[in-house]
């Protein structure tokens, strides 16, 4: 069995950037897809996983896809206010993906 390891030490990109002012999205992309189908099969990241990891609902977590082909995973969550908006720390969305920092894959 592997060692546990960081994702952040797994992907190849891990990034989030805006989607539409209400929107952000992130990508996660893997070297090879024996490493995007271990994050995959361990379950590490799911929806509700992210919703969690992110302090928000599950229905906030818009859309969460697992893309073989690209071997990636790429999900959108709902901003609390729309960019740019009084109150927004972050206009671009660049710096939202920092949750994922900590995620740890078995």
């Amino acid at each position: 069995m592997p060692e546990p390891v960081r994702l952040v030490d797994l992907a190849k990109t891990l990034r989030s950037k805006n989607a539409g002012v209400d929107l952000v999205t992130f990508d996660i992309f893997f070297p090879d897809p024996e490493t995007f189908h271990r994050v995959v099969d361990s379950r590490a990241l799911t929806k509700e996983s992210v919703a969690q990891l992110f302090r928000t609902e599950p229905g906030r977590v818009v859309t969460f896809l697992e893309l073989e082909p690209l071997r990636a995973i790429k999900f959108t969550i709902r901003r609390d206010r729309p960019s740019g908006s009084p109150g927004d720390s972050d206009v671009f969305g660049a710096q939202q993906y920092a949750p994922l920092l900590s995620v740890t894959i078995p």
